[in-house]
């Protein structure tokens, strides 16, 4: 069963502060991988890939065909198809909303400083794959690319043992703006991604989740490109007041427990009564649960139900957790919004469980985890974008700043830096 623990005890800030994942064996095999990648390009990716995948190709099977994409169409039902591209147009319409306007500003000597945005012009994303298929992570990583305007999405994704990848994996990238899809998972693909091979380009950023094995690639190559975020283990925190039903509690509880053993699930409440109905009814959900062994881990391990004083308290433990997820189940949610500082999508009332940001109702479901929300934010159309500052000074602008830029650089020591203004200065003046 879920631990239960009241606040502040030792054992409760312990409890939430959760367990950090470092393998020093895996960290040195990542690194191992990366570089062979580097070294050895194609080689090394069919390598990998037959021996984590038990995969074997060639060379020029890594990349999907159009013709095999065609075919996925016809494997997947109308159903799928049709609720595939609703969800498709929740989530362009959401990110839609988040793109950014160029501008200037002029002062009075005519002269301008201002910004321009431009899209990256090729990301990765990879999207886990192997035994299961994820069409909702190839919507929620490529549509913000797609709606900031980049041009070249590649997608990689482990193939099964036979080289196949899922048809709906194919056809959410297709649908979704895609425009090269390779076989090729873990730290490998990351690498391929980052320092490209003969059949696979370099790209300029790469996004979304994976695996330990992706998180540390990732880590490595940053810098070489960008990168979205060091992903871990999902997590949900749900603060309620007892006001909603608790079998509602405890199904959202679970739609994050089933996802991985090393998933957080935590139930934050002043209401004791309520939060002992919420345990019991994991345990009755649970049982029906196909997937119950590994949320029944995740629950014992890393889970966790708090007892606070008071709502205010409650809110103090979120903000210190910084989950990944937050729902707010309280009898008039919206007017707690405020008292949020740290969470990477917020969810508000009863009728907004967690799974409707996994699957449609628009902003991407990639999000900060393991408290990183207090310096991190959601996948968006930001991350597949860059700034340019612009600058266009007049004369009489140029003249005006001579005087402090030559004395502020005076102060540095750098005096080719004043007369780079100063020799116009005189030069105009002749």
């Amino acid at each position: 069963m879920i631990p239960l623990y009241k606040w502040p005890s030792t054992e409760a800030q312990k409890r939430i502060k959760g367990k950090a994942y470092i393998d020093a064996g895996i960290q040195v095999k990542v690194s191992q991988i990366v570089e062979d990648v580097q070294d050895n390009g194609d080689r090394a990716l069919l390598r990998y890939t037959h021996i984590f995948d038990g995969c074997s190709m060639k060379k020029e099977d890594l990349r999907v065909s159009e013709a095999e994409i065609e075919a996925a169409y016809k494997e997947v039902d109308a159903d799928f198809l049709r609720y595939l591209c609703q969800a498709k147009e929740n989530i362009c319409n959401f990110h839609l909303r988040q793109k950014r306007e160029d501008w200037l500003c002029e002062d009075e000597t005519g002269s301008y400083t201002g910004q321009i945005f431009r899209p990256l012009q090729r990301v990765g994303i990879y999207v886990p794959g192997g035994k299961a298929s994820y069409p909702s992570t190839v919507l929620m990583t490529a549509l913000p690319a797609k709606v900031a305007g980049v041009s070249e999405i590649v997608m990689v994704t482990p193939p099964g043992k036979e080289g196949t990848i899922p048809p709906a994996t194919l056809v959410a990238a297709k649908e979704a703006g895609v425009t090269e899809i390779y076989r090729v998972g873990g730290a490998q693909a990351i690498a391929a991604l980052a320092y490209g091979t003969v059949s696979i380009a370099a790209v300029d950023k790469i996004v979304g989740p994976g695996n330990i094995f992706v998180a540390l690639a990732k880590k490595i190559v940053y810098g070489v490109v960008g990168i979205d975020m060091i992903a871990g283990p999902s997590e949900i925190l749900i603060i309620g007041d007892g006001s909603v039903k608790a079998k509602y509690a405890a199904a959202d509880l679970l739609s994050q427990a089933e996802h991985d053993q090393r998933a957080r699930a935590i139930l934050v409440t002043n209401n004791q009564i309520w939060a002992e109905e919420v345990r019991e009814s994991l345990e009755q959900q649970l049982l029906e649960l196909p997937r119950q062994e590994i949320a029944r881990v995740s629950l014992k391990e890393f889970g966790a139900v708090i007892i606070t004083e008071n709502l205010e308290e409650a809110f103090t433990v979120a903000n210190y957790v910084a989950p990944e997820h937050l729902e707010i189940l309280l009898s008039e949610p919206h007017s707690y919004l405020e008292q949020v500082r740290n969470a990477g999508a917020i969810f508000l009332g009863p009728y907004t469980p967690e799974p409707l940001g996994d699957y449609w109702a628009g902003p991407s479901h990639v999000l900060p985890t393991g408290g990183t929300a207090r310096y991190a934010s959601p996948l968006s159309v930001d991350e597949f974008c860059k700034r340019s500052s612009i600058l266009s000074y007049s004369l009489r602008g140029m003249r005006s700043a001579a005087e402090p830029v030559e004395y502020l650089a005076s102060i540095e020591g750098l005096s080719a830096h004043g007369q780079a203004l100063s020799i116009r200065d005189k030069e105009e003046n002749k």
